[in-house]
């Protein structure tokens, strides 16, 4: 019998999206069923009349999605519910039986198409798409541990008959939606910062972005597309434990301008190198992004300081209103002052990143710590990432934000070590780590 669900109250803490996206993330990866109640229930409506919470587009997008890929079944899973139950169950790489039932909530379509060379598998492809600018990063966000962690292989024995070697396989997840949304990570940020960070300093497998196109909630609503490029880990592996700490010196400052046009682009520009240089007189600017937005109405600003030992922060605005000299003057400030404010912290991660290395701490092999700067308690998003690990993994987090992960193996039946209550001691590593 399957084991009984964990119940997530969806007004917890942050009570956003952030809690659905990692429960149900969490639940596919380790195939424990979860039950969500009262979702995004802290969430105002935008507009009068609106319903307020409940599950939007991209939200339903990357619970969709991870239910085909897991052929869940689901109660709750339409637009505006605010209820969802869902039971992943096990099966091999996303293939479809033909002679399993074809209920209304039991996904069964096949999740990825092979793609070969000559016999040679060489890539794995899936799409999701959003008929809205919804947000592809927040999309990414729900899926990315479950591609990642999920044993997405093959054995090479079809292929090479000489060989039993077991090898994960490539795979290529193209999102259509917004790249620049309000509220939500940019993709310059996703490509800039959080990458970087999980393949450099958290060990995950290397991962590229490429923009097919612009997304945009403001201005005329455009959907856009981004394709993502990465390697599971190998069948058997784990994921160490990793330590965030001595930030280092600023060494390059990396500055990202999506304006509507050149003028514009060159104004902005000259503002920041010069409130960047006042700062920062003997540190070199890059540039590796300016597009034109082609609308008055869309305006983007990213910093992203790197430091000596390869750490990266980020501030940003996303101004969707039209532009003059005074907005461009209040933007460019605003960006600088918050990331100085980041700096001054100490700290080897921004405010947003916090909460999105909450995953890989409670999946690793061993007590990953995350230095976050002093007088920087964690955010209300971090708290509720913690809250959702500890729910579902029983991995617990100490005041400093450390944790004893739950050495997570790829390919392991998870929903079997946990029904034998077989987590490795987090109980007893959280007083070790109170006492320390």
């Amino acid at each position: 019998m399957p084991p009984e669900a964990v119940s997530l109250d969806g007004r917890t803490l942050e009570g956003g999206g952030q809690l659905l996206r990692l429960a149900v993330s969490l639940s596919a990866l380790t195939y424990l069923p979860v039950h969500v109640w009262d979702i995004r229930a802290n969430r105002a409506p935008r507009k009068a009349g609106q319903q307020a919470g409940g599950l939007k587009p991209a939200h339903l997008a990357a619970v969709e999605w991870l239910a085909k890929a897991t052929r869940a079944e689901t109660q709750g899973m339409v637009k505006g519910s605010s209820d969802l139950q869902f039971q992943p169950h096990e099966r091999s790489s996303g293939t479809t039986n033909p002679n399993e039932s074809n209920s209304e909530h039991e996904y069964q379509t096949s999740t990825w198409q092979d793609v070969y060379d000559g016999e040679s598998l060489i890539r794995r492809e899936t799409y999701i798409e959003l008929t809205s600018p919804g947000s592809v990063c927040l999309i990414l966000q729900a899926i990315l541990p479950y591609l990642l962690f999920h044993s997405s292989r093959i054995s090479t024995q079809e292929i090479q008959p000489d060989s039993e070697h077991i090898a994960s396989v490539p795979v290529r997840v193209t999102i259509e939606g917004g790249t620049n949304v309000s509220k939500s990570p940019s993709v310059e940020y996703i490509s800039q910062v959080l990458i970087p960070l999980l393949v450099e300093k958290v060990g995950i497998p290397p991962v590229s972005a490429k923009v097919i196109k612009r997304g945009w909630s403001s201005g005329r609503a455009d959907v856009g597309s981004v394709q993502f490029d990465l390697k599971p880990f190998s069948s058997g592996s784990k994921l160490p434990e990793f330590h965030f700490t001595n930030r280092g010196e600023v060494v390059k400052l990396h500055v990202s301008i999506l304006a509507s046009d050149s003028n514009m682009r060159d104004k902005l520009r000259g503002k920041v190198v010069e409130g960047l240089l006042a700062r920062h007189p003997n540190v070199e600017i890059f540039f590796p992004v300016e597009e034109d937005t082609k609308s008055g109405a869309r305006l983007y600003l990213l910093i992203v300081a790197e430091t000596s030992n390869g750490y990266r922060l980020g501030r940003d605005c996303l101004w969707e209103r039209k532009t003059n000299a005074a907005t461009l003057e209040a933007i460019t400030g605003t960006v600088i002052k918050e990331l100085e404010k980041e700096l001054e912290r100490g700290g080897c991660v921004d405010e947003y990143m916090q909460d999105q290395l909450v995953v890989f701490q409670a999946l690793a092999k061993g007590r990953s710590t995350v230095n976050s700067g002093k007088d920087m308690d964690a955010t209300l998003h971090t708290k509720t990432a913690r809250w959702v690990a500890e729910q579902l993994l029983g991995i617990p987090f100490n005041e400093q934000g450390t944790c004893s992960g739950c050495a997570f193996e790829i390919g392991e039946s998870f929903i079997k070590r946990t029904s034998q209550g077989a987590i490795e001691g987090s109980t007893m590593e959280l007083e070790r780590m109170r006492i320390s």
